[in-house]
């Protein structure tokens, strides 16, 4: 069962930049194709070609794998090739102005229209005011008012005359019109008028009276025939503006003649002029608008905004379907919002105040979002949903859709909508929103699953070339050199965790290519090379691992207890990785196991005081499977051990240390010295297997610093699952040291095999009569256990004899 170390060719799977047929990535051409990404590609393609109600898409992977990118270029190629989208506008509603009316315009008419009413209502302000101080219009306004004043006068005239052979007078007085009985022109008094016979003044009054009711009569008609003046000044007044504006706005009306929508709008448009001419002829600007900067015209009054056209969407400058990015997807910058003006302590609004969101900039083409901002933001969410189930953009102020306020708002008319959604996330959150909401796999159909590793084949070492050179191009980077590429690649594949892989988070790939870019300036040279990206990665590691240095520097001060030489019972070192931000890196940790009688119990030290996770607690529990199956199956298993991480004051989490902990406990049971000149990583099941961990390189890597700062011997190494070794992409000095015999890396299966090499014994396996050989590992450990039910048995009988 002797188990090799391995060899230098397995610690580390090198790139030869000799099997690529360039000198530097300038010979090379731009990468055509997406790199390992075939099946989310397909998805893509699949997304944007189906147009059916639901199938948006959902882009689910890790930040950097150039999800958006590549959507983006998709989205882009298939949008360049569709019709460009109809331009909206709102306008005002005449009959109802707090319901405004949406306008759909061919591309590009939008802000037409906007610029073409607007020199319309310029022309008609000039034209009306020109028009009614015209002569022609005065005249014949002076007409009709003297025809009103010829015929008062002449009715007056008349009862004056009338009154006049009856000797009575028509007075006008403060209080009105009076009749009064005259003798020789002059009016007579009271007193004179009683002097008169009783007969004379019985007929005075009673002509009086008669004159009296005429004068009635007529005072009731004038009313009459001022309403009617008004009425043909009005007609006039229609007339002349007719005449004034018609032909304006008959020109507009032949230019949108094929869209009745519009020629409906600019008929609402003449009437309200023909109906408000007074605000024309004497423009007066509004009380609220005197607090306003004077750049404030008078077309800017609330009045002439009434006109105007608010081009809420338009694409004069665009071609083919928009691709919209909304970066900061709140409610009101996804289904709009409308904006309100303070004048005079108080806010008002208009529908010009009617701004767009991403869902009308991007209506008749493609959206992209953040799927976890859009979740942070307040009912954005909401309203992204309602907004494609319903399939129309309604603008609700929140505060309107949730009841905290009561003032008259806009209702403005919904716009349909036809826009294609792409959500950018994590997996997690996908499959959260598959669970807990019911609308999501109803609205996003598609899933483009985006890879983070590809094979590390010859074939795709080429092609990652070529990624590596168009990402140089489009940086401005300078070439890389073949061997530059090839430790990128090397890089690649550690960054992915697996000599076998090779890493599509093109994220960091491009930010090593930049640094390395900058450490070959700073060397003066033209060309990057492989000690420039060597640095770079050195440089980038010599930032973030200021904590690593200072674990290393308590190991070597003796502060964190770990033993690299001698041997110790109960007693192992294991391996674990602490990642932090961008950057991650192994420490060794002490674990040791006591055992004593008790009734067959592990106790996990860490999860009693609730440091150790479920994961690391079910690795513990595993170990009492393996023991009372392997070394108890016919006898009760009388053990009572506890495990702990020595110095470990913060969480464990994680079954990798598993197989360290099981060797520390079989070491106590057997009373067998391990080697602390070794370290172990690797979990284990119930039948013994030692199984695969992350973090393997890491883990090598920080048991290695601490015997290279002590001095290496020749004695001390790492124990791995072996089917980790595929895993392994080391550091140059590690794989040097392996190289001279002075650290080694042993690769296991079985906990057999790995107790053999921690403690120099073989393990031992049963013969035919079901015994291990005498002097192995397991007959040791099963002598132990056997000696504890036997403590036990006895202590249960003296507990028995007393008890009696």
């Amino acid at each position: 069962m002797t188990v090799k170390a391995l060899n230098p060719e397995e610690l580390y799977q090198r790139c030869d930049p000799a099997q690529f047929p360039f000198q530097t990535t300038a010979d090379l051409p731009n990468l055509t194709e997406i790199l390992g990404q075939a099946r989310a590609v397909d998805a893509v393609r699949f997304g944007i070609g189906i147009h059916r109600e639901g199938y948006n898409l959902y882009a689910l992977g890790r930040p950097g794998t150039g999800k958006s990118s590549i959507l983006r270029h998709f989205l882009e190629q298939k949008a360049a090739a569709e019709a460009t989208p109809s331009d909206w506008c709102y306008v005002n509603n005449f009959e109802q102005p707090h319901k405004p009316c949406a306008l759909r315009l061919p591309p590009g008419q939008g802000m037409v229209l906007s610029q073409d009413v607007e020199r319309l209502i310029d022309d008609l302000r000039a034209a009306i005011r020109s028009v009614f101080e015209s002569e022609d219009y005065r005249t014949r306004k002076q007409m009709v008012e003297e025809e009103f004043k010829e015929r008062q006068d002449k009715v007056f005239e008349e009862l004056r005359q009338r009154a006049q052979k009856q000797d009575i007078a028509l007075l006008r007085t403060p209080v009105g019109l009076v009749f009064a009985p005259v003798r020789k022109d002059e009016v007579l008094d009271r007193e004179e008028f009683e002097k008169l016979p009783e007969q004379e003044q019985q007929r005075i009054d009673k002509e009086i009276g008669s004159l009296q009711e005429q004068l009635q009569g007529i005072i009731r008609q004038v009313p009459l025939w001022e309403r009617e003046t008004r009425e043909k000044i009005r007609a006039l007044n229609r007339e002349v503006t007719m005449f004034a504006v018609g032909h304006l706005i008959d020109d507009l009306r032949k230019k949108y003649s094929a869209l009745p929508d519009v020629v409906n709008f600019l008929n609402a448009v003449q009437q309200d002029v023909v109906e408000n001419l007074d605000d024309f002829i004497n423009p007066q600007a509004p009380a609220a608008l005197l607090s306003l900067p004077q750049s404030r015209s008078l077309k800017d009054s609330p009045f002439y905004r009434r006109y105007q056209v608010n081009a809420l969407v338009h694409h004069s400058v665009n071609h083919g379907a928009p691709v919209i990015y909304e970066d900061n997807p709140t409610y009101h910058n996804l289904v709009g919002q409308i904006e309100h003006i303070a004048q005079m302590g108080a806010l008002i609004t208009d529908f010009n105040l009617i701004k767009s969101g991403a869902l009308h900039r991007a209506n008749g083409g493609y959206l992209m979002l953040d799927a976890h901002k859009a979740l942070l933001q307040p009912f954005a969410w909401e309203g992204l949903k309602r907004a494609l189930r319903s399939r129309q953009m309604s603008i609700e102020p929140l505060g309107q859709m949730l009841s905290l306020i009561s003032t008259v708002s806009l209702e403005p008319e919904p716009i349909p909508l036809d826009v294609k959604v792409v959500l950018l996330g994590e997996r997690l959150l996908y499959y959260l929103l598959c669970q807990f909401d019911p609308d999501f796999s109803e609205l996003f159909k598609v899933a483009a699953d985006f890879e983070e590793q590809m094979d590390r084949r010859p074939e795709n070492h080429l092609l990652y070339a070529q990624l590596i050179a168009t990402l140089a191009r489009k940086e401005n980077l300078r070439p890389l050199e073949s061997g530059a590429v090839a430790r990128v690649i090397e890089h690649s594949a550690r960054i992915a965790g697996d000599a076998e892989k090779l890493s599509l988070r093109m994220g960091s790939v491009a930010d090593l290519l930049r640094e390395a870019d900058y450490w070959a300036g700073e060397a003066g040279h033209d060309r990057v090379s492989a000690p420039d990206v060597q640095r770079a990665i050195g440089a980038q590691i010599h930032r973030l691992d200021r904590l690593r240095e200072l674990i290393q520097e308590e190991i070597r001060r003796g502060t964190i207890l770990i033993d690299t030489q001698g041997a110790n019972v109960g007693q192992v070192n294991g391996l674990s990785v602490i990642t932090l931000g961008q950057f991650a890196f192994g420490r060794p940790s002490r674990i040791t196991a006591r055992v004593r009688l008790g009734k067959g119990e592990v106790i996990d030290i860490e999860r009693e005081v609730e440091l150790g996770g479920p994961i690391h607690s079910k690795g513990v529990l595993i170990l009492s499977g393996f023991l009372g199956a392997r070394y108890a199956a016919d006898r009760p298993l009388s053990l009572s051990a506890s495990l702990v991480f020595e110095q470990s004051y913060s969480g464990v989490e994680g079954d990798s240390a598993s197989s360290a902990e099981l060797y520390a406990l079989l070491s106590a049971l057997a009373n067998v010295p391990i080697r602390q000149s070794l370290a172990v990583t690797g979990s284990v099941n119930q039948y013994g297997q030692v199984q695969a961990i992350g973090g393997v390189n890491e883990k090598i890597e920080g048991f290695f610093d601490v015997c290279n700062a002590r001095g290496l011997t020749g004695d001390q190494g790492v124990l791995i699952p072996m089917s980790n070794v595929k895993h392994l992409m080391l550091r140059q000095d590690v794989v040097e040291a392996a190289s001279a015999g002075t650290f080694h890396i042993y690769a296991v299966e079985t906990i057999d095999q790995g107790i053999e090499i921690l403690t120099g014994l073989p393990a031992g396996e049963r013969d035919k009569n079901g015994n291990f050989p005498e002097g192995s590992v397991n007959q040791r450990v099963e002598v132990g256990l056997g000696a504890l039910a036997e403590k036990r048995r006895a202590f249960g009988a003296r507990m028995n004899e007393e008890a009696e």
